[in-house]
Protein backbone atom coordinates (compact mmCIF):
# COMPACT_ATOMS: atom_id res chain seq x y z
CA UNK A 1 0.00 0.00 0.00
CA UNK A 2 1.23 3.54 -0.54
CA UNK A 3 1.97 5.82 2.05
CA UNK A 4 1.24 9.35 1.31
CA UNK A 5 4.32 11.17 3.12
CA UNK A 6 6.41 8.91 0.20
CA UNK A 7 4.52 9.76 -2.14
CA UNK A 8 5.18 13.65 -1.22
CA UNK A 9 8.77 13.05 -0.42
CA UNK A 10 8.88 11.22 -4.04
CA UNK A 11 6.98 13.75 -5.83
CA UNK A 12 9.36 16.47 -4.08
CA UNK A 13 12.53 15.56 -5.40
CA UNK A 14 11.65 14.18 -8.74
CA UNK A 15 10.35 17.84 -9.52
CA UNK A 16 12.74 18.31 -12.35
CA UNK A 17 12.78 14.57 -14.01
CA UNK A 18 9.23 14.86 -14.04
CA UNK A 19 8.79 18.03 -15.25
CA UNK A 20 11.00 16.77 -18.58
CA UNK A 21 9.38 13.69 -19.10
CA UNK A 22 6.08 14.33 -18.44
CA UNK A 23 3.87 15.16 -21.27
CA UNK A 24 0.36 15.37 -22.54
CA UNK A 25 -0.88 13.00 -25.32
CA UNK A 26 -2.91 14.05 -28.10
CA UNK A 27 -5.65 12.04 -26.79
CA UNK A 28 -5.50 13.34 -23.48
CA UNK A 29 -5.63 16.87 -24.00
CA UNK A 30 -8.92 16.70 -26.18
CA UNK A 31 -10.54 14.47 -23.46
CA UNK A 32 -9.24 17.61 -21.07
CA UNK A 33 -9.84 20.45 -23.62
CA UNK A 34 -13.89 18.65 -23.90
CA UNK A 35 -14.59 18.54 -20.61
CA UNK A 36 -13.10 22.49 -20.06
CA UNK A 37 -14.85 23.58 -23.14
CA UNK A 38 -18.58 21.84 -21.12
CA UNK A 39 -18.27 23.87 -17.95
CA UNK A 40 -19.97 27.66 -18.20
CA UNK A 41 -17.37 30.48 -19.04
CA UNK A 42 -17.11 31.48 -15.11
CA UNK A 43 -16.61 28.27 -13.78
CA UNK A 44 -14.60 27.68 -10.73
CA UNK A 45 -11.50 24.61 -11.43
CA UNK A 46 -10.05 22.15 -8.98
CA UNK A 47 -7.07 20.50 -10.35
CA UNK A 48 -6.49 18.37 -7.95
CA UNK A 49 -2.85 16.58 -7.37
CA UNK A 50 -1.86 19.39 -9.64
CA UNK A 51 1.64 18.98 -9.99
CA UNK A 52 3.45 20.86 -12.52
CA UNK A 53 0.14 22.44 -13.49
CA UNK A 54 0.26 20.69 -17.00
CA UNK A 55 -1.74 19.89 -18.33
CA UNK A 56 -4.77 21.12 -16.78
CA UNK A 57 -4.01 24.39 -14.86
CA UNK A 58 -2.03 25.87 -18.43
CA UNK A 59 -5.29 25.29 -20.46
CA UNK A 60 -7.72 26.01 -17.85
CA UNK A 61 -8.11 29.56 -18.93
CA UNK A 62 -10.21 32.30 -20.38
CA UNK A 63 -12.45 33.23 -17.60
CA UNK A 64 -12.73 30.45 -15.56
CA UNK A 65 -11.23 30.80 -11.85
CA UNK A 66 -8.64 27.20 -12.06
CA UNK A 67 -6.95 26.35 -8.75
CA UNK A 68 -4.44 23.79 -8.35
CA UNK A 69 -3.89 21.77 -4.82
CA UNK A 70 -1.07 19.57 -4.67
CA UNK A 71 0.53 17.36 -1.26
CA UNK A 72 4.09 18.32 -2.79
CA UNK A 73 5.75 21.71 -2.23
CA UNK A 74 8.21 20.57 -5.21
CA UNK A 75 5.84 20.15 -7.71
CA UNK A 76 3.70 23.88 -6.33
CA UNK A 77 6.62 25.65 -7.09
CA UNK A 78 6.97 23.98 -10.70
CA UNK A 79 3.25 24.54 -11.23
CA UNK A 80 3.84 28.62 -10.02
CA UNK A 81 6.54 28.76 -12.44
CA UNK A 82 4.96 26.63 -15.56
CA UNK A 83 2.00 29.42 -14.94
CA UNK A 84 2.62 32.23 -13.18
CA UNK A 85 -0.66 33.59 -12.45
CA UNK A 86 -2.31 30.47 -11.38
CA UNK A 87 -3.57 29.90 -7.37
CA UNK A 88 -2.22 26.98 -5.64
CA UNK A 89 -2.54 25.51 -2.64
CA UNK A 90 -1.17 22.92 -0.56
CA UNK A 91 -3.26 19.53 0.61
CA UNK A 92 -4.27 16.69 0.89
CA UNK A 93 -7.12 14.86 -1.29
CA UNK A 94 -8.82 12.94 1.91
CA UNK A 95 -9.33 16.65 3.37
CA UNK A 96 -9.54 19.10 0.32
CA UNK A 97 -8.76 22.70 2.16
CA UNK A 98 -11.78 24.29 0.61
CA UNK A 99 -15.35 24.82 2.00
CA UNK A 100 -18.68 23.07 0.47
CA UNK A 101 -19.85 24.04 -2.70
CA UNK A 102 -16.80 26.03 -3.88
CA UNK A 103 -16.62 24.76 -7.65
CA UNK A 104 -18.19 23.94 -10.88
CA UNK A 105 -15.62 21.46 -11.84
CA UNK A 106 -12.89 19.24 -10.56
CA UNK A 107 -10.28 17.44 -12.33
CA UNK A 108 -7.82 14.73 -10.58
CA UNK A 109 -5.81 13.32 -13.98
CA UNK A 110 -2.71 10.31 -12.51
CA UNK A 111 -3.29 11.97 -8.78
CA UNK A 112 -5.68 9.62 -6.85
CA UNK A 113 -3.68 6.43 -8.58
CA UNK A 114 -0.98 7.75 -5.46
CA UNK A 115 -3.90 7.52 -3.18
CA UNK A 116 -3.49 4.49 -0.88
CA UNK A 117 -6.98 1.91 -1.73
CA UNK A 118 -8.23 2.50 2.14
CA UNK A 119 -8.61 6.20 1.36
CA UNK A 120 -10.24 6.38 -1.93
CA UNK A 121 -13.92 6.51 -1.11
CA UNK A 122 -12.75 9.23 1.12
CA UNK A 123 -11.25 11.06 -1.80
CA UNK A 124 -14.01 10.89 -3.84
CA UNK A 125 -16.33 11.86 -1.50
CA UNK A 126 -14.10 15.05 -1.19
CA UNK A 127 -14.80 15.93 -4.66
CA UNK A 128 -18.69 15.47 -3.88
CA UNK A 129 -18.48 17.74 -1.12
CA UNK A 130 -16.43 20.67 -2.84
CA UNK A 131 -18.66 20.71 -6.08
CA UNK A 132 -21.81 22.17 -6.40
CA UNK A 133 -24.60 20.03 -6.87
CA UNK A 134 -24.85 19.08 -10.75
CA UNK A 135 -20.94 20.56 -10.80
CA UNK A 136 -18.37 18.14 -12.90
CA UNK A 137 -15.72 15.76 -12.19
CA UNK A 138 -12.81 14.14 -14.47
CA UNK A 139 -10.85 11.83 -13.37
CA UNK A 140 -7.83 8.80 -14.34
CA UNK A 141 -7.48 5.47 -12.60
CA UNK A 142 -6.56 1.94 -13.68
CA UNK A 143 -8.52 -0.52 -15.90
CA UNK A 144 -7.77 -2.85 -13.38
CA UNK A 145 -6.33 -2.78 -10.03
CA UNK A 146 -2.89 -2.68 -9.09
CA UNK A 147 -0.73 -1.43 -6.27
CA UNK A 148 2.92 -1.30 -6.03
CA UNK A 149 6.41 0.76 -6.22
CA UNK A 150 9.21 1.63 -8.21
CA UNK A 151 12.68 2.01 -6.47
CA UNK A 152 14.38 4.39 -9.34
CA UNK A 153 10.81 5.92 -11.44
CA UNK A 154 11.70 7.77 -14.56
CA UNK A 155 15.59 6.72 -13.80
CA UNK A 156 15.71 9.10 -11.30
CA UNK A 157 16.28 6.82 -8.09
CA UNK A 158 13.73 8.01 -6.52
CA UNK A 159 11.08 5.84 -5.29
CA UNK A 160 7.46 5.95 -6.67
CA UNK A 161 3.95 3.75 -5.15
CA UNK A 162 0.72 3.62 -6.76
CA UNK A 163 -2.58 2.24 -5.36
CA UNK A 164 -4.48 1.70 -8.09
CA UNK A 165 -8.15 1.17 -8.77
CA UNK A 166 -10.18 -1.00 -11.53
CA UNK A 167 -12.34 0.98 -13.68
CA UNK A 168 -15.52 -1.00 -12.34
CA UNK A 169 -14.22 -0.19 -8.60
CA UNK A 170 -13.94 3.61 -9.28
CA UNK A 171 -17.00 3.79 -10.73
CA UNK A 172 -18.87 2.12 -8.17
CA UNK A 173 -17.09 4.77 -5.68
CA UNK A 174 -18.26 7.73 -7.94
CA UNK A 175 -21.96 6.05 -7.89
CA UNK A 176 -21.83 5.91 -4.08
CA UNK A 177 -20.56 9.47 -3.64
CA UNK A 178 -23.68 10.29 -5.50
CA UNK A 179 -22.14 10.85 -9.42
CA UNK A 180 -23.64 9.81 -12.51
CA UNK A 181 -20.87 8.96 -15.00
CA UNK A 182 -21.28 10.55 -18.37
CA UNK A 183 -18.69 9.40 -20.40
CA UNK A 184 -15.65 7.21 -20.14
CA UNK A 185 -12.91 6.00 -21.97
CA UNK A 186 -9.18 5.29 -21.88
CA UNK A 187 -5.90 7.59 -22.27
CA UNK A 188 -2.08 6.25 -22.96
CA UNK A 189 -0.01 5.99 -20.11
CA UNK A 190 2.80 7.96 -21.46
CA UNK A 191 5.25 7.37 -18.29
CA UNK A 192 4.55 3.87 -18.30
CA UNK A 193 7.16 1.33 -20.17
CA UNK A 194 4.89 -0.61 -21.78
CA UNK A 195 3.75 1.00 -24.96
CA UNK A 196 0.12 -0.03 -24.68
CA UNK A 197 -0.02 0.93 -20.83
CA UNK A 198 -3.40 2.65 -20.46
CA UNK A 199 -5.22 4.16 -17.96
CA UNK A 200 -9.19 4.55 -17.56
CA UNK A 201 -11.30 8.18 -17.34
CA UNK A 202 -14.50 8.85 -16.23
CA UNK A 203 -16.10 12.26 -16.72
CA UNK A 204 -19.19 12.40 -14.37
CA UNK A 205 -22.11 14.49 -13.00
CA UNK A 206 -22.86 15.06 -9.22
CA UNK A 207 -26.61 14.79 -9.04
CA UNK A 208 -28.75 17.23 -7.53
Amino acid sequence: MSDKYAIRRGYDEIADTYATERSADPLETDVLDDFLSSLAESARILDVGCGQGIPVLDRAGGSTVAIGVDFSRGQLRAAMANVPDVVVAQGDMTSLPFRDEAFDGVTAFHSMIHVPADDHSAVVSEFARVLFPGGWVLLTTGTTEWSGSNPDWLGSGVEMRWDIASAAETQNLLKSAGFAVRGEGTIEDGLAEEDDAVFAYFVARLEA
